[in-house]
């Protein structure tokens, strides 16, 4: 292996380190949310307020994300995005007050979207080259999914050794509290070796060693935001997201489907949601492969349909059905899940977008494809109300398995007017020569 490559894949494997160590310390609740109450003294609709709170913060940070990342240093965002949140870990590991803890919420969704999203995305689209994007961001998300994985298992290796059969608060308080420095601790050192290793701007696009959109090297504007909002494919791109992301929600569902709609006792699912977590990895590097071999759009196209005929099965099939086939049903929707979020990001390199506002760009299309993290709740309040607590998850998987059809038409509108606009830059390349 090459020198340049070593170094290459070395940062990107610290990209995908710090992906995945960022956001378990801010979602122990997926874990430990009885515990977090009891730990904290907190209420049911405290701890929903405090994540209400982090998912507006997120949608108000994705487009400043973008726009700072094109103008500061995205090793030193990721950086300081890792560094605060481990801090606000350590300070949330001391148990502070409810007041206190909004405060630590707040920050969490400033340093974990404002100053690292688009900038950790945009290091990514830098190291890989055009031929391997669909790989790097597969790999991403699958590697992601790997860290969280194991960050997880540790953690829970931990809390029960601490905890045991106790039901003493001190105990609780004590496995809580180790949890939350153990992962606050490899955030902290994540963001040191981001600061170490990993290369500037510059010499990141120029490791790429692509011509063109690779080697632009013009600085940022904040006049050039009227090109990049008059560019089709930002557009196309949001709404991809957008309806891609809405089926991939249904990952948080499948649990309480399986207990509630099947009956499946709460151990049995446990373990069959931590099987589907497992999945991320194998739909990550599966799609991001994928991708490579039989084109982005077709795969992201392929993963929709998939989710979606699967969405479909779970909501019609018979209660009476074995568990077994349900289970079965569960874990197949998994990988096609993580295949779409492994790789819908691909599309970057195929939307014309320059490398000078490719920060500001992904700011643009977070924005309008993250939105079904304030649109679904609310969504599925209605459908919960009209339809009770059974027939809302399966009126739920269809409107879903709608989202992933609706995402496989822009996908195709998005295809067609790209390879139509390649095919047009090809026949006007003499004239150009001539020229």
């Amino acid at each position: 292996m090459k020198q340049s490559n070593f170094r290459r894949y070395f940062q990107f494997f610290l990209i995908i380190l710090a992906a995945g160590a960022i956001y378990p310390v801010i979602y122990l609740r997926t874990n430990y949310q009885v515990t977090l109450l009891e730990v904290f003294d907190l209420s049911q609709v405290q701890l929903n307020n405090f994540y209400s709170m982090l998912g507006m913060a997120y949608i108000i940070g994705y487009i400043p994300s973008g726009l700072i990342a094109d103008k500061i240093s995205a090793k030193k965002l990721i950086g300081i995005s890792l560094i605060g949140v481990a801090a606000c870990g350590f300070w949330f590991a001391q148990i502070p007050s409810a007041g206190s803890v909004s405060i630590i919420f707040f920050l969490w969704g400033i340093f974990s979207v404002f100053t690292f999203w688009s900038s950790h995305l945009k290091v990514v689209k830098m190291l890989s080259r055009s031929n391997e994007e669909g790989r790097f961001f597969g790999i991403l998300d699958g590697g992601r999914g790997v860290v969280e994985a194991v960050m997880a298992s540790i953690g829970l290796g931990i809390f029960a050794a601490i905890l045991g059969n106790s039901e003493l608060m001190a105990d609780k308080q004590a496995a809580m509290v180790a949890v939350i420095y153990l992962y606050s601790a490899v955030v902290l050192a994540a963001g040191i070796l981001i600061l170490i290793f990993v290369d500037n701007d510059e010499k990141l696009n120029s490791m790429s060693e692509n011509s063109g959109e690779r080697s632009e090297n013009e600085k940022f504007h904040l006049k050039d935001v009227g090109k990049l909002l008059k560019n089709k494919y930002v557009y196309l791109m949001g709404g991809i997201i957008f309806m891609g992301y809405a089926v991939f929600w249904t990952v948080y569902y499948i649990g309480g489907f399986l207990q509630s709609n099947v009956g499946i006792d709460a151990v049995t699912v446990g373990t069959i949601t931590v099987i589907i977590l497992w999945m991320r990895p194998v739909g990550g590097f599966i799609g991001g492969f994928a991708a490579d071999r039989f084109g982005r759009t077709k795969t992201i196209s392929f993963a929709l349909i998939g989710a979606a005929v699967f969405l479909t099965i779970s909501a019609m099939l018979p209660v009476s059905s074995p568990q077994t086939m349900f289970a079965i049903v569960a874990v197949v929707l998994g990988i096609f899940l993580y295949m779409i979020r492994g790789t819908y990001w691909s599309l970057l390199g195929q939307s014309r977008i320059e490398v000078a506002m490719m920060g500001t760009a992904i700011g643009v299309i977070s924005f309008i494809g993250y939105l079904p993290d304030i649109i679904l709740p609310q969504m599925n309040n209605f459908l919960w109300a009209t339809f009770g607590d059974n027939g809302g998850y399966n009126a739920y998987f269809i409107v879903s398995a709608i989202f992933g059809l609706l995402g496989v038409v822009i996908l195709t509108v998005y295809a067609k007017m790209n390879s139509k606009e390649k095919k047009m830059e090809k026949a006007l390349e003499p004239i150009q020569e001539v020229l």
